[in-house]
């Protein structure tokens, strides 16, 4: 049980954090920070818990149930690669939150910047800790998700927003692929389970599906670790701020590509098809990268192109598969997060300390900025593979692999050539980062004077270019253990122990690493001139941009086939459409149900009831009506409308439905009212805005009628199949035998939505509350027509110039009904789970107190005396919904089981009292805010014409005095 909980701390405590964060000030840098830093190294603290047992082999698992019937179940699973992964993302996360905390000016949003932060961070955890891969796949694509907020988080500029939608457009889609995937895979292992899958290597790749298998798979990858010919959208972005960036390349985002891969190969891996197409795109992505490297004029696009060029390495050593290319993939994507997070630090500080990226406006820095050149050229060094550095280390196992002998193939013989000509322009473009920010003469057109920034700043470089050095000098004492132990849970347990050491004597790799330093020396020295004067990129590449063709493809998907489909289908009024749509349902419903639907042999009928049926009749003239008054007199529509809801609400009570009774009342109640409210904002009808001038308005409404007509026998058709289908048993006789004994309550109604199905109800009050906050955004800038924001016809009639008397008896009587209305929904409330009521309907009846409130008097008046604040309503009712759903897990249930018992009160006895109470507030604060919410919005428009008048009369009285 303690390393069940652990592993939920260590999966959902950067979630956690974000939700509080998201809460603090503007201003709370401080708490921002130091909460964010402290869950890091929290999750730091865990995993080091579990260090023994990882060094020693065992895999370690927790899982929580979840829809089991599909075989998807929150499993968490941590074996070394997954615990060397973890550990990287964590320890490069602290330190990019206190480089955060000093690079983000103040007028950003630090905590809402950090809250982005964690939450990004919680996704990868995910990815890592994912036992099923169908989890797996949610995680995903929640980092895409998070790295477009923060990928755009400064999205005033356009720059930012383009950056963000390309990367969510290319991951996202990468990621549907990754869906489709894994659900194959899990067909064809049998199982969803990591675990499984990863132990059914010949299973899978002997399966017909393999190819298909293969193909998404590669291309989810290849999309996430920006693999060509899917590499444009990572220097895009570059718009993000800096702090972003250094995560984003060093160990997350597109890292979760490689560790898929590296994850996988032992079962999508060891065919041929598996290695020409891995190891191509890495080939091709590793020069391809480090050749536009060299000639980017941005500071940020040559690391971020110096990004893809290494991306391309670890993903070539994962398309070889042998168990030492395996080790140094690993190797090597820990060194590179290690020298890529501190160089785009140093480049983040080089920028907020001169003002610019633009390296041909750089130069001579090293004097004064001695401590930050410093750091940063040790930091370029490692990324070029200079030795006693801990980037030699890993790119000599690289070529020490790309000599040896795997399937002796064309691309397996040229391996070496090409790795040696990838490894001379790293170090061409490292050098070039080196020569022309640090050294040469001194810029004497920068936007601020370059110094020194502040200290802390500058600690998270030192520590991480302190690591290369460590690393590079000591790797057998410092990362030779848990490489070795992630290896060998990729690989398996009969992997060699590989010993990494400085020198293992004059032999092929190391030559070919002298002979990378000195021409990628040398490639420098002859073309540093010509490269600083040219344009971003060696000729024919620089004019053959990936972004360009995206932009392309993107355009022509998204704009020329839409307008060719609104030239057929959209017109300037709503009802066309949706009559597509009502068609549309039509025809579903008629092609699922043909040859299916069927009625009862014998009806049993009764006699009918005459008040029953005059009721309907009601009715029935009521939806007429009120469809037939749609289209000259709103008002007689909506109350015909309400005609038509309070027949529902009869007809359920007729029924002995009390419950559905209640509900239909006060949502009818609350919907009329906020209608009749918004009734006044709409505009009046044009005559000539018409929704088609081809046919007369007779046949427009006869054909209209058909349809109507259709639609209402289709669903009379299916209602009176159902109702009059023999007699058996369902799962309505379940709920009726079980509410009391399984749920603590009588009213089963209840006990069905706050136990049975509390997760769905869950959801829906979740939408609800996104649908109040829609409303509420979208009202608050709206601006009404001209004509909507003159005063009412009535208030225009009054002869007294206040309209304070105006309805005066009726507005006391709404003020004397708020105690009462409270008391009745508290009445509702407590009574819920065993007779009519709940936390739905108390929360609507509170909401219609509020209402009324509103209607009684003016805006003004009832907010200078009752404080609502609807959306911490809703917020406080999710958490508390959710807290009631986690407390299950403390003792070992699943998310939202309830419990009932009977408690004994002093001086009143044993009453019952279950669990479902205390989800039941959350549902009922968060009724009371969404609908508050929504009718704050349409009331405030009230004060918004207002204004506008007085602003009006005021224009208008300076013109006549003017005038006169």
């Amino acid at each position: 049980m303690a390393e069940h909980n652990l592993f939920l701390v260590l999966a959902f405590l950067p979630f956690a954090t974000a939700l509080i964060l998201s809460t603090l000030a503007h201003d709370a840098r401080r708490t921002a920070t130091a909460f964010s830093v402290v869950s890091l190294i929290a999750g730091l603290g865990v995993l080091a818990g579990f260090l023994s047992a990882i060094q020693s082999g065992e895999v370690l698992d927790a899982r929580l149930d979840w829809v089991p019937s599909v075989g998807l179940d929150l499993a968490l699973r941590l074996d070394g690669f997954a615990w060397l992964f973890a550990a990287l993302v964590l320890s490069i996360g602290v330190l990019v939150v206190i480089y955060a905390h000093y690079y983000m000016a103040h007028s950003d949003s630090l905590p809402r910047f950090l809250a982005l932060m964690m939450a990004f961070t919680g996704a990868m955890q995910g990815i890592l800790l994912s036992g099923n891969v169908l989890v797996m796949v949610v995680f995903w694509e929640m980092t895409s998700i998070m790295s477009f907020l923060l990928i755009g988080f400064w999205h005033g500029g356009a720059a930012a927003r383009d950056g963000a939608r390309t990367a969510l457009t290319v991951t996202a889609l990468g990621g549907l692929c990754l869906l489709v995937a894994m659900l194959m895979l899990g067909y064809a292992a049998g199982s969803h389970d990591l675990g499984t899958i990863l132990r059914s290597g010949d299973a899978v790749r002997g399966h017909p599906l393999y190819g298909p298998i293969l193909t998404l798979f590669l291309l989810a990858a290849f999309t996430k670790s920006a693999q060509f010919p899917f590499h444009f959208w990572l220097p895009g972005a570059m718009a993000a701020p800096t702090p972003v960036s250094a995560f984003l390349h060093s160990a997350t985002m597109v890292k979760a590509g490689v560790f898929l891969l590296i994850r996988f190969s032992p079962v999508l891996g060891g065919t041929e098809a598996w290695f020409f197409a891995v190891t191509g795109a890495g080939v091709v992505t590793l020069l391809l990268g480090a050749v536009i490297a060299l000639y980017r004029h941005d500071l940020k696009g040559l690391l971020a192109y110096s990004t893809i060029s290494h991306l391309g390495l670890i993903v070539t050593l994962a398309g070889l598969g042998s168990p030492g290319a395996i080790l140094a993939a690993i190797f090597h994507i820990c060194n590179h997060a290690v020298f890529k997070a501190s160089l785009f630090m140093a480049a983040g500080i080089v920028d907020h300390e001169t003002g610019t990226r633009d390296m041909r406006r750089l130069g001579g820095l090293f004097r004064p900025m001695p401590f930050t050149a410093t750091l940063a050229i040790v930091a370029a060094a490692a990324m070029a593979g200079v030795p006693l550095l801990n980037g030699f280390l890993s790119k000599e196992m690289f070529l020490a692999e790309s000599v040896d002998w795997h399937n002796g193939t064309w691309l397996d013989n040229a391996l070496p050539y090409l790795a040696v000509t990838a490894s001379a322009l790293s170090v061409a473009y490292s050098l070039r980062f080196i020569a022309t920010v640090f050294f040469g003469p001194r810029s004497t057109s920068l936007p601020k004077t370059p110094h020194e920034p502040a200290a802390w700043m500058r600690r998270p470089v030192e520590l991480l270019v302190f690591i290369c050095l460590l690393v590079g000098m000591f790797p057998a004492l410092t990362l030779g253990p848990v490489i070795n132990s992630a290896a060998r849970s990729v690989v398996g347990a009969d992997m060699p122990y590989y010993t990494i050491a400085i020198w293992h004597g004059v032999n092929a790799p190391l030559m070919l690493s002298v002979i990378a330093l000195g021409t990628g020396a040398l490639i420098y020295a002859l073309g540093a001139g010509a490269i600083a004067r040219g344009p971003e990129g060696p000729p024919l590449i620089h004019r053959i941009r990936g972004q360009r063709v995206y932009e392309t493809i993107l355009f022509r998907l998204t704009w020329r086939l839409p307008r060719l489909a609104l030239r057929w289908l959209a017109t300037e009024s709503l009802q066309p459409q949706m009559r597509l749509l009502v068609l549309a349902a039509i025809g579903a419903a008629m092609a699922s149900l043909w040859g299916v639907l069927s009625f009862a042999p014998d009806l049993r009928l009764h006699a009918p009831n005459l008040a029953f049926g005059l009721l309907w009749v009601v009715g029935g003239l009521c939806a007429i009506g009120a469809a037939w008054q749609a289209k000259y007199h709103r008002f007689a529509a909506l109350v015909l409308l309400g005609g038509a809801g309070a027949v529902t609400c009869l007809t359920y009570a007729w029924f002995s439905s009390p419950d559905l009774a209640v509900t239909q009342l006060l949502v009818e109640v609350v919907t009329t009212v906020l209608l009749l409210l918004g009734l006044r904002w709409l505009p009046k009808r044009r005559s000539e805005i018409v929704e088609d001038t081809l046919l007369p308005a007779k046949v427009r409404r006869g054909r209209d009628l058909v349809i109507a007509a259709i639609g209402g026998l289709g669903m009379a058709a299916v209602a009176f199949a159902v109702m009059t289908r023999p007699l058996i048993s369902n799962v309505g006789d379940w709920f009726l035998g079980n509410a009391y004994y399984e749920g603590g309550g009588t009213n089963t109604v209840n006990v069905i939505l706050v136990d049975f199905r509390a997760f769905d109800t869950f959801g829906e009050i979740a939408v609800l509350a996104i649908v109040g906050l829609t409303v509420y955004a979208l009202l608050r800038r709206f601006r009404p027509a001209p004509e909507s924001i003159a005063p009412p016809y009535q208030q225009m009639r009054v002869d007294s110039p206040s309209l304070d008397d105006y309805l005066h008896v009726p507005s006391v009587i709404m003020i004397w009904m708020f105690p009462l209305l409270i008391v009745v929904s508290a009445y509702f409330f407590f009574r819920g789970h065993d007779l009519p009521g709940g936390g739905f309907a108390a929360g609507v009846t509170l909401a219609i107190a509020f209402l009324i409130q509103y209607i009684g008097t003016n805006v003004r008046w009832v907010e200078s005396r009752i404080t609502v604040l609807p959306i911490r309503w809703m917020g406080f009712g999710l958490l508390g919904a959710v807290a009631v759903g986690m407390g299950a897990w403390v003792f070992g249930y699943p998310f939202l089981t309830a419990h009932a018992r009977y408690i004994d009160i002093p001086l009143i006895g044993e009453v019952p009292a279950a669990t479902a109470l205390l989800f039941d507030i959350g549902v009922f604060a968060t009724v009371v805010g969404a609908v508050v919410l929504m009718l704050v919005a349409v009331a405030h428009q009230s004060l918004r014409a207002g204004r506008i008048r007085e602003q009006d009369l005021e224009d208008a009285a300076d013109l006549r005095k003017e005038a006169s």
